[in-house]
């Protein structure tokens, strides 16, 4: 049975290139559904279970762990890619993912933050000169200004950067590149961390990561969300400081002041148009407050 699993998890690695993330989460999941079938139903192998005993699952964990809806549709996305690979290799004849659907679920609006809040954080705050102070602007300038996700800002290598034609080349969700345009102020901002990255850890390797720890080691998930959480606080009371608010900074104030929603839907690295959309609702909230403050029936 495990063999089966790990056929699974290494296929949607390698040939689907789901996220290293999408994997770990996909393998609890299937660990916690193959418990659930053995401990509670009896059903010694996944691949003897119906849409009724999936139901049974489902059920189980909206009561026992109290899962939001979007968490449980995750788990059910991991169920419906497992059991469609079960049959496209034969493994299973019926699909009992085929009468599941997925939770209702209430759309939130993308936090983000103020332009004026952006321009303090960037023009105003002190940073320091010093390695970890350049670096650490240099983090939040690369995900404002490039709407790039963590993952892809952890990946970073010094070869990305293309000082001549102003252009970041970033690898995004399976392995899909992209080009981003950068600013003179940003380029400007990179060679200044990198040398003073050169004299603080001495040579630098073209090959190497552009972005290191203050040890000269890979960034962590948890080592950037601390560096942006801690700028944020200095500027914002929202109640979400992560990386991924300023991802969704980038795209509201770049649809604010006038950028195509095709264009945006490019420089994020969207697979589709709908997964952009949402920031325009952020947009009809602002024209709304500008219509109240301006409009004298209003």
């Amino acid at each position: 049975m495990r063999e089966i699993v790990e056929g699974f998890l290494d296929y949607i690695g390698k040939e689907k290139r789901f996220s290293a993330h999408t994997l770990v989460a996909y393998s609890k999941d299937l660990n916690q559904f193959q418990h659930h079938i053995t401990e509670n139903l009896e059903i010694t192998s996944i691949t003897e279970v119906d849409h009724h005993d999936i139901r049974s699952w489902i059920v189980s964990i909206l009561g026992d762990d109290k899962l939001q809806p979007t968490s449980v549709n995750r788990k059910i996305s991991c169920l419906r890619s497992f059991y469609k690979y079960l049959v496209r290799n034969e493994i299973v004849v019926k699909n009992p993912m085929s009468k599941i659907t997925s939770l209702k679920t209430k759309k939130k609006l993308p936090l983000f933050l103020e332009q004026s809040q952006m321009e303090n954080l960037l023009d105003k705050m002190e940073f320091g000169d010093d390695f970890s102070g350049i670096r650490d602007k240099l983090i939040i300038e690369l995900l404002y200004c490039t709407g790039m996700r963590r993952a892809e800002l952890i990946g970073l290598k010094i070869t990305d950067v293309n000082n001549p034609k102003q252009e970041l080349k970033v690898l995004g969700k399976r392995n899909k590149e992209r080009i981003i345009p950068l600013s003179l102020q940003t380029i400007n901002l990179i060679n200044e961390y990198q040398q003073v990255l050169s004299s603080h850890f001495g040579e630098v390797l073209s090959g190497e990561l552009l972005l290191i720890d203050d040890h000269g080691k890979k960034m962590s998930d948890g080592f950037v969300y601390r560096k942006v959480n801690k700028y944020l606080r200095l500027v914002t009371t929202i109640g979400k400081k992560s990386p991924h608010v300023l991802r969704h900074t980038f795209a509201t104030h770049m649809l604010n002041n006038g950028a195509d929603l095709n264009a945006i839907k490019e420089l994020l690295g969207h697979a589709n148009l709908s997964a952009t959309q949402v920031y325009t609702h952020n947009t009809i909230e602002k024209l709304k407050q500008i219509y109240e403050l301006a409009h004298p029936r209003a």
